[in-house]
């Protein structure tokens, strides 16, 4: 029976329709969820991504900014906007598009911004509390495939997961993500022996690689979700993942398709994340003005 389908764009679309319920809230509030998008370069790919990112924000009833500059913009300059962005109250999330300029460290720049607007989840504290579990935000590729998984209806607890791929970006916090659910969980890479020894074991296999035909067929246990996080290009010019859908999709239960299965999720998960930087924000204000909110309330005592 061929697998069934786990569909990222309708997944999407039910979370954004929540998520700008909650940012109407927030805004009925005075307290609008927002944005800002720095961009340094011409590179086209990433503008297209920029250009998506502040058009969700606007359909999701977010107030955005968007910062574009040349290539030769300055590391310093740059450095300094983010200082800026970091104390500006309306702002809720910082995101600076990668790649950057050859003359800029992006290591610098991700440390720079501010943990409680790191809405991409790229910095070493955030990665920090996500390996100690604590409230933080989560890398969002990896974030929305867990929110595809749980589509699933499957329990995650004592499940056998291999996460293919180990980018500091996907394949590690997606491990620890699987981890937090209770799945038992194996990282393979480039130097893992024999990869389908580990992937024929896995109740689920999240194939982060960025190479096309990576796992196939022969390489799948029986019944698995297989969730396809690569995006590629096969020998016709079509966009494929790392997985051999069509030969897969005969073997597991649930896979994602690509494109239409983590892509549109990646956007949604920003979303989410600075919507949540949002409403940590206003409790905090609340807190703040009245010390008392932020009090366990003492039982009464007969």
């Amino acid at each position: 029976m061929p697998a069934q389908l786990i569909d990222g764009v309708k997944l999407s679309q039910q979370l954004r329709a929540d998520i700008a319920r909650r940012a109407a809230e927030l805004t009925a509030q005075g307290h609008q969820p927002g944005l800002a998008v720095i961009i340094v370069g011409d590179d086209p790919a990433s503008h297209v991504y920029v250009r998506n990112k502040v058009k969700a924000c606007g359909e999701a009833g977010f107030h955005s900014v968007l910062e574009k500059y040349e290539a030769d913009f300055s590391e310093a300059a740059l450095l300094e906007r983010i200082a800026a962005l970091n104390v500006d109250p309306a702002i809720h999330g910082i995101l600076v598009q990668m790649p950057l300029p050859k003359h800029i460290d992006p290591s610098k720049v991700i440390e720079a911004i501010a943990t409680t607007k790191d809405v991409d989840g790229y910095s070493v504290l955030s990665a920090g509390e996500l390996v100690a579990n604590l409230p933080g935000f989560r890398p969002c590729t990896p974030y929305g495939c867990m929110k595809l998984i749980e589509t699933t209806g499957i329990d995650l607890r004592g499940k056998h997961a291999v996460v293919v791929g180990r980018s500091n970006t996907v394949g590690k916090p997606m491990a620890l993500l699987l981890l937090q659910a209770n799945a038992t969980v194996t990282i393979c890479h480039s130097a893992t022996p024999d990869l389908g020894y580990h992937t024929r074991q896995a109740d689920v296999i999240v194939a982060a690689v960025g190479r096309r035909n990576t796992v196939t067929a022969d390489m799948v246990k029986p019944g698995a979700i297989v969730i396809d996080v690569g995006m590629n290009r096969n020998d016709e010019g079509k966009l494929c993942g790392d997985v051999d859908f069509d030969g897969v999709s005969e073997v597991a239960s649930h896979i994602t398709p690509v494109p239409g299965g983590v892509g549109p999720m990646t956007i949604t998960m920003l979303l989410m994340n600075t919507l949540e930087s949002a409403e940590r924000g206003l409790a905090k204000k609340q807190v703040a003005v009245d010390p008392a909110a932020g009090m366990i309330p003492k039982p009464d005592i007969a």
